[in-house]
């Protein structure tokens, strides 16, 4: 296979009492889905590929390809970060890690620190995996912290709704995203990229901020206390939520269903 290009390169190192003990280059392929780690992967850098995966799944839309062909691990907690990934954006919208590695037959990859991540023994099998699961839909907008940001994001979310034959999620998905934007403009206030996609029957959405404060939801708000209850609204119109660290800033994202709207 030709070279492409990979203008983009992270180092990322680990140290111990001053000595460099793991070096593992992170090199991002902007034209395609392909991130290749090589050198040498320990617990010390594992959390740097982490912040470099995430930031990768959140900047193209759809599944990555990390190829480790070229990649040593050398304890579990390094070999872990790719299936910590693959949990962390379960529930993003239109995000999927996948695995390059020669040391597997097929995508059941037998090393139990990777059990739940697809893997290929080639990246021509790994690509070609990707292509045969094309991204479906995706929304995205980029809101200042301002007013109107919110009424921006339900217009998204009602044409994706409309688009995708999910008119009866409409209403929840709009409760839901006008809190989550409304936290960013609030609290944040920074600029925020909006996601939604559907997978199946539900509907993901997601606010990505640059605010590392993470929401907290600590029950029902007292009746005499003005405000608190955004992440209750959240929480009442959605199977699930949760919120992310990324490198620079956080995730908050949630999933609707049906079945609850009908209930």
């Amino acid at each position: 296979m030709a070279d492409v290009e990979r203008p983009n390169a992270l180092t990322v190192t680990g140290a111990h009492n001053g000595a460099i003990m793991s070096s593992c280059l992170v090199e991002i392929d902007e034209s395609s889905a392909v991130v290749r780690l090589t050198g040498v992967l320990d617990a010390a850098g594992a959390e740097a590929v982490r912040g470099a995966l995430l930031a990768r799944l959140l900047a193209r839309p759809g599944p990555v390809v990390v190829d480790v062909t070229g990649l040593r691990v050398v304890d579990p907690v390094g070999r872990g970060v790719f299936a910590d990934v693959r949990r962390e954006v379960a529930d993003w919208p239109a995000a999927d890690l996948l695995m390059c590695d020669p040391a597997v037959d097929g995508p059941a990859h037998p090393d139990a620190a990777l059990a739940g991540v697809p893997a290929w023994p080639t990246l021509d099998g790994a690509l070609a995996a990707v292509a045969a699961t094309p991204l479906a839909a995706v929304l995205t907008a980029e809101l200042a912290p301002a007013v109107g940001a919110a009424r921006q994001a339900r217009e998204l979310v009602t044409t994706g709704c409309e688009r995708w034959g999910m008119s009866t999620l409409t209403d929840s998905a709009c409760i839901a995203i006008t809190e989550m934007v409304n936290n960013v403009v609030a609290h944040a206030r920074t600029p925020m990229t909006v996601r939604l996609a559907p997978q199946d029957t539900t509907l993901h959405l997601a606010v990505h901020d640059h605010s590392p404060r993470h929401p907290t939801f600590a029950g029902i708000s007292p009746p005499n206390r003005a405000g608190g209850r955004g992440l209750l609204l959240i929480d009442t119109v959605t199977r699930r939520w949760g919120s992310s660290a990324v490198p620079d800033g956080k995730v908050v994202w949630c999933v609707l269903h049906p079945d609850d709207e009908a209930a």
